[in-house]
């Protein structure tokens, strides 16, 4: 049997990422990376958070609705996304803490019921009131000057050990990022 077929057969099997189809095999992952790639393109399998799913069962993946950031328009990719949850049932999407915090004071706080992002390292959801944020690092994973969350302070002090930039809160990050892009005004943020 080609090893593209078992592939498939193992997938069934509940073999569902990369790493196990290799060790299955006894192949490089770049081996099994590459055989991934010709049953996508053929339509057989999809690819979803790192899990490959044969494609019925991933239903029509392309009738998915993408979102795209209320505030600089670009897609949001999920695992920087910053949503802000607000009475009777409706969001606000950006697609990084840098729009996320820009979008803040557009929005009537009375009306936020939550807001929710992701930690940068282990991409555990948080809430975006109680995360920590490196402003103004050389990082930049979106938007420009970056905004990273990190769950905690001690993490995103050594982030910024590393990258540069300002380790504030949530309240201080909101005013940091609106130093940082007000036209013309080279800005030297400090808290």
């Amino acid at each position: 049997m080609e090893r593209k077929e078992k592939i498939l057969e193992l997938i069934t099997q509940g073999h569902r990422n990369v790493k196990t189809l290799a060790q299955y095999f006894g192949v490089s992952l770049m081996t099994i990376y590459r055989d991934v790639r010709e049953l996508e393109k053929e339509g057989r399998i999809v690819r979803k958070h790192g899990e490959l799913l044969l494609r019925e069962e991933a239903g029509d993946i392309a009738e998915e609705k993408t979102y795209s950031c209320a505030y600089c328009t670009k897609p949001i990719e999920k695992r920087l996304e910053f949503t802000y949850r607000l009475k009777r049932g409706r969001s606000i999407k950006a697609c990084c803490a840098h729009c996320g915090l820009l979008l803040y004071k557009n929005i009537r706080e009375e009306d936020i019921e939550s807001c929710m992002t992701w930690d940068f390292i282990n991409c555990k959801p948080l809430s975006c009131f109680s995360a920590w944020y490196v402003v103004g690092s050389s990082a930049m994973p979106c938007c420009s000057p970056s905004a990273i969350a990190f769950s905690s302070k001690e993490d995103a002090e050594k982030f910024a050990k590393g990258y540069g930039g300002v380790v504030m809160d949530f309240e201080r990050a909101v005013e940091g990022i609106e130093q940082l892009m007000k036209r013309g005004t080279p800005v030297k943020i400090e808290f």
